[in-house]
């Protein structure tokens, strides 16, 4: 197992601002664009994207995804909270790759993420509008960024949030993973990974 799967980077802190949160992520990612931005942070605001009604439906889909990814090419990290205020996780496929934790175990996490009250979207939008404001003070030179930013505006407008990662953050991170709940997480899947490591959560 790879020595880079432990390492103790604080990449996305929870309870940050969005300035730390920003740099950080720009730092650890720098072929993100503002897209990738949004998409971290309405996962950690919305939590998983859809409900899922069918279990066999999530499990097939799992399957599909852990049988096509190479678990080589995944992020070097088993998870790092999302956005701004840590209230939800990405966990990678990778730490299923590497035997900590089951597929089932993954998926019931999700599965149960998925299924808990989120927020609207309007509440969303005002979040995002006042989050975007704070980016745009930075003066980022994030390629696309007009060209994003508007983009985010008319998903938003048709009533809807959720948008992919940006190629270039494909191509380069091979994003494999699954959004879990920071209080399911903490329950159910951190101390399987503490106990197959050692250091500090998996990345973060």
């Amino acid at each position: 197992m790879s020595t880079i799967l432990f390492a103790t980077s604080c990449l996305m802190c929870s309870g940050q601002g969005v300035t730390d949160f920003v740099t950080a992520m720009l730092q650890q990612y720098p072929q993100a664009r503002l897209l990738d931005i949004y998409k971290s942070c309405f996962q950690d605001y919305m939590g998983p994207e859809h409900l899922v009604n069918d279990m066999e439906s999530a499990r097939s889909y799992l399957e599909q995804e852990l049988s096509t990814a190479e678990g080589d090419t995944l992020q070097s990290w088993y998870w790092e909270p999302c956005g701004i205020g840590g209230n939800h996780v990405r966990v990678s496929l990778q730490a299923v790759f590497d035997g900590l934790i089951t597929a089932d175990a993954l998926l019931e996490a999700f599965v149960n993420s998925a299924n808990t009250e989120h927020p609207t979207v309007e509440q969303w939008a005002a979040r995002w509008h006042e989050i975007i404001s704070e980016i745009g003070d930075m003066a980022l030179a994030l390629p696309h960024y007009d060209e994003d930013k508007q983009f985010i505006e008319e998903v938003l407008a048709m009533g809807k949030y959720a948008i992919s990662h940006s190629p270039e953050y494909r191509e380069a991170y091979s994003p494999h993973y699954r959004i879990v709940k920071r209080d399911i997480f903490e329950q159910e899947l951190k101390p399987l990974l503490e106990a197959g490591r050692t250091g500090c959560c998996g990345k973060h």
